[in-house]
């Protein structure tokens, strides 16, 4: 299934993709998607729901996030080896973690803010994967079972906050809008294999990005295991699980966003998103 919400922000509601394309409505089923309609069960219920009996929604509406209310948002540092050689550092030996606000959680066409004093937002897509069950002390084996689905992230980061302030990497990472999410969130029945999954990202139609989740350091099985040993992954949690290469600070010279610029990216068979770049809002 391709899950996703829409709406106006804090307003959203919950609908479903059928097989012609045309978004229907959930909200008569369901309040969000979110909590325990993300596990098995709550799937489950929603696959034995033929589409066509579902209110279709007319127009083009905004699209909202494709996760309701998550309570964390995971990012993984440096998981493809040749991005962190881009950046100057050596691919690390386990998994480098930390969190971003789930206030920078937006809709996946909805505009992105450069920060006031920014030099430096720069572009990231990544696979974005969703826990639909609780973890503690997952297995690697069984990891995936926890795992609701996955959907296209773009981990925008301010590279100067984020490396030239002091501290950790959490203030470049949080600014509002810098965290699009979605436009789907696809159940993990639909993806056979989420390492064998194409992924890119191009600024005012220059491609920057390409890129492959086979090349993954620590894959998603391997991710959610070791995340799940020190702190409890909980429905609704999202993990950003690494970009590939081609980011604006390894180039040479780099290259930065600023006002007026357009992103497109996707993950494979899980949706574009479409961004436009405007100065920050108070």
């Amino acid at each position: 299934m391709k899950l996703l919400r829409f709406g106006e922000p804090g307003r959203e509601r919950p609908g479903l993709v059928d097989q012609s394309g045309s978004l229907r409505d959930l909200s008569g089923i369901v309040d969000d998607i979110a909590g325990d309609v993300l596990g098995d069960a709550g799937l489950d219920v929603l696959r034995r729901i033929d589409p066509g009996t579902l209110p279709l929604v007319g127009g083009s509406p905004r699209i909202g996030a494709c996760v309701g209310t998550p309570g964390k948002f995971i990012c993984v540092g440096l998981n493809y080896a040749d991005h962190a050689r881009e950046t100057g550092k050596e691919p690390p030996a386990e998994p480098i973690l930390f969190m971003k606000a789930t206030s920078a959680i937006c809709g996946p066409d909805d505009d992105i803010e450069i920060p006031e004093g920014s030099s430096k937002t720069d572009w990231e897509v990544e696979l974005g994967v969703v826990i639909g069950k609780r973890a503690k002390y997952v297995r690697e084996e069984d990891a995936l079972e926890h795992v609701a689905g996955y959907c296209t992230v773009n981990d925008v980061s301010e590279r100067a906050f984020q490396s030239e302030r002091g501290g950790q990497w959490t203030k470049g990472k949080s600014h509002d809008t810098f965290g699009p999410v979605g436009p789907w969130l696809v159940t993990r029945d639909e993806v056979a294999d989420p390492q064998v999954l194409e992924l890119w990202l191009e600024v005012d139609g220059v491609r920057r990005q390409n890129g492959s989740t086979r090349t993954m350091i620590f894959g998603v099985a391997s991710l959610v295991s070791y995340i799940s040993r020190f702190m409890t992954l909980e429905p609704g949690d999202i993990i950003a699980t690494g970009t590939p290469p081609g980011v604006g600070l390894g180039h040479k010279p780099p290259v930065f966003l600023r006002a007026g610029q357009t992103m497109r990216l996707s993950v494979e068979g899980l949706g574009t998103q479409t961004q436009k770049t405007i100065p920050a809002r108070q």
